[in-house]
């Protein structure tokens, strides 16, 4: 039956589950008592574990503080030795060369399921900010458009936009682990948003696919453990036995993208074999999570974020070690997002950024990567062709997987470069604007040619704090500390406020923003993510 049809009046909503946002709209017809019951059962089923894996993150994360570094584990090395493949990808996920990612708004929706990419990766983490009315009704918009009734029309253009008869693949990607779902309190305490994005959208979603001949399918982030994958594969046994389906239905990527979870890569796979079909290089996370991970190490300051590309030994160690990892045992490949963008009213810049993209793509086709991402729809040609040049098949899980083991220094390895002030005042003023964006209610916006997320602004956060923290120099102004970030945070604020007028500044929260953003950035210690305190003002 179809789940968005059942009656909001079926029965009275129990006084241990409670809904304290809106209701207004559509949004009943999402929150019904059958779904919320679904939601509540997995809660209660995993709250328990799942707070315990987070007090792990923190356990483990003191011993790296005290001096420790990540490492491959032993006592599941016989895993990692051992011959074993994960289950087959379905039909519609064996060719994945080119995914489009972005957030759940209803244009939007439309437009990546249009865009000519084979997948459309429906984001409610990094590129959506956790708004009540962003959440549901971007859950509102997959279901319309899993039903194909879909429809958006332009408020000031008059432009109706509709889906194509062919249209993408649809993934989505919940919230990670550590993040709560506040509007939805089950026994009197908040929900995980992680089970409230993925459970909605199987509930109302996963007997529509299966009719459609497609299935449910999630991408899963910000995993740092194999213990944190069999969390998830436990949930999806669970949820799929609550839904009646079969074992395997619900078919799941993982994000590697925390430093920690790059030796766990075999680990991760074995868990979920049942359900996953590939991993992939969230490269930006996996940034911001070396600098996290690595925070007590002097000898681990990163230069520039600039300077930190894929060329970068560590990273490219990373993604090799993906790549022979995921073929080795069946599973799909996945490149990394770049972040430019189509520069529109200057040609050169225009040209540039393109070509930087298409440099990049070749170079994931080439190392042997089965797809990869881009974030905006005029990319998507130049990513086709530069897999359509290597990749004449559906994918490359052919690929020899031997050659040298990728080694533990190789990943720990920390890439060369300088820190700069101006370095200092672009993760200053990105990490203020960005913040503001998200307090606003956007999770993805472009700022300076680049599209910035949550990924890249946590970059620009744990840089400052580090080069702080260890006192990083700048050539010709003294090392970075307290008083040179204060000084050039108010520089770049100042020009900001003058650019875009005191009315544009007081409406887009860049006082609250600059606030939290210096907060932290000062902070004696490293918060492990900016959305938590900052989820506080929204």
């Amino acid at each position: 039956m179809d789940s968005t049809h059942r009656s909001t009046e079926a029965r009275p909503l129990s006084p241990d589950l409670q809904v304290v946002g809106s209701l207004e709209g559509n949004r009943s017809a999402i929150l019904t008592p059958a779904a919320l019951q679904f939601l509540g059962s997995l809660e209660r089923r995993f709250r328990e574990r799942r707070a315990a894996l987070l007090r792990a993150r923190e356990e483990r994360q003191a011993t790296f503080d005290a001096g420790a570094k990540p490492d491959f584990l032993q006592e599941t090395r016989a895993i990692r030795e051992a011959h074993w493949r994960v289950r087959s990808a379905p039909h519609d996920l064996q060719d994945r060369r080119v995914e489009i990612t972005g957030p759940v708004d209803r244009k939007m929706v439309i437009n990546a399921l249009n865009s000519g990419a084979r997948v459309y990766m429906a984001d409610f983490e990094d590129s959506t900010s956790p708004t009540w009315g962003n959440l549901v009704d971007g859950q509102m918009n997959l279901i319309d458009a899993v039903r194909g009734r879909i429809r958006h029309t332009d408020g000031d253009s008059g432009k109706t936009y509709e889906l194509n008869e062919t249209t993408a693949t649809l993934v989505v990607r919940p919230r990670g682990l550590h993040l709560d779902e506040r509007h939805l309190l089950v026994d009197g305490s908040p929900m995980s948003g992680a089970l409230f994005d993925a459970g909605l959208y199987l509930f109302h979603n996963a007997h529509a696919l299966i009719a459609k001949n497609t299935g449910p399918y999630l991408y899963l982030p910000k995993l740092e453990s194999h213990r944190e994958a069999r969390w998830w594969n436990d949930v999806l046994l669970e949820a799929q036995d609550l839904l009646g389906l079969p074992l395997g239905t619900v078919r799941v990527t993982v994000l590697i993208e925390t430093l920690p979870a790059a030796f766990e890569m075999d680990e991760i796979l074995f868990e979920l074999r049942e359900h996953i079909v590939g991993l992939n290089c969230g490269r930006w996370d996996y940034i911001f999570s070396f600098i996290k991970t690595l925070r007590g190490h002097a000898s681990a300051v990163l230069p520039d974020r600039s300077q930190v590309g894929m060329d970068q030994p560590f990273l490219a160690a990373y993604s090799q070690l993906l790549i022979r990892t995921c073929h080795r045992r069946g599973a799909h490949a996945m490149g990394g997002m770049a972040a430019q963008i189509p520069v529109k009213g200057d040609a050169e810049a225009d040209a540039a950024a393109r070509q930087r993209v298409r440099n990049d793509k070749r170079r994931e086709a080439r190392n042997g990567h089965d797809g990869t991402w881009v974030a905006h729809p005029g990319l998507i040609a130049i990513a086709l062709e530069e897999f359509d040049a290597v990749m004449p098949g559906q994918n490359q899980l052919h690929l020899d997987t031997e050659g040298e083991a990728i080694t533990r220094d190789e990943l720990l390895a920390v890439p060369s470069g300088t820190v700069t002030h101006a370095g200092l005042a672009q993760n200053l003023a990105v990490g203020v604007r960005y913040t503001a964006a998200w307090l606003s209610g956007r999770g993805c916006v472009p700022i300076d040619h680049l599209m910035e997320d949550a990924a890249t602004a946590e970059i620009s956060r744990a840089q400052v704090w580090q080069w702080r923290r260890h006192g990083a120099v700048i050539e010709g102004n003294g090392a970075v500390d307290e008083a040179l970030i204060q000084r050039v945070l108010a520089d770049e604020m100042e020009t900001l406020r003058t650019d875009i007028g005191d009315v544009a500044w007081t409406r887009g929260r860049f006082d609250e923003a600059a606030r939290l953003f210096e907060r932290l950035v000062l902070a004696r210690d490293l918060h492990p993510f900016l959305t938590l305190p900052a989820y506080e003002l929204l």
